[in-house]
């Protein structure tokens, strides 16, 4: 199993070189399949082809990616990385995906764009030195 900060670095090294997709489902085919934040976490997590299901089912690649002990783990690094505080859990699903993805796909507090794929690399690259030192993130509880 790929440690957090390896899971990380190969989630950057991705986006580098394929993009990232922001749209509908967690996945788009083309020339290179391209992958939101959150099913990349999966892929690279998991080392394995994507879910024929990141194409077309958002609730059961949802459910994919909730099961992977190692996909959360990343996320939660990447969220902590964005936010020093814990985003709570709802409705007994991770809300630590909607806030990774939206962080990616929507333009923050007073911006006008969603981070460029450079600051997102550089923010993958961040948490995964992150995780490095000092293992899994510590965060306070959300207000």
């Amino acid at each position: 199993m790929l440690s957090t900060h390896r899971i990380l670095r190969k989630m950057a090294t991705f986006i580098t070189c394929n993009g990232l997709h922001t749209g509908e489902q967690f996945a788009e085919h083309g020339v290179t399949d391209r992958f939101d934040i959150c099913a990349l976490a999966y892929v690279v997590a998991e080392d394995r082809p994507a879910p024929a299901v990141f194409f077309t089912d958002q609730k059961t690649s949802m459910d994919l990616i909730e099961a992977s002990e190692p996909t959360m783990r990343a996320l939660r690094a990447l969220s902590a990385s964005i936010t020093d505080y814990e985003v709570p859990d709802t409705d007994g699903r991770p809300d630590v995906i909607e806030h990774v993805f939206n962080w990616t796909a929507a333009p923050g507090i007073g911006q006008k764009t969603p981070p460029s794929l450079n600051e997102i690399v550089g923010r993958l690259i961040r948490a995964a030195d992150q995780a490095a030192i000092n293992g899994f993130p510590h965060q306070r509880p959300a207000a």
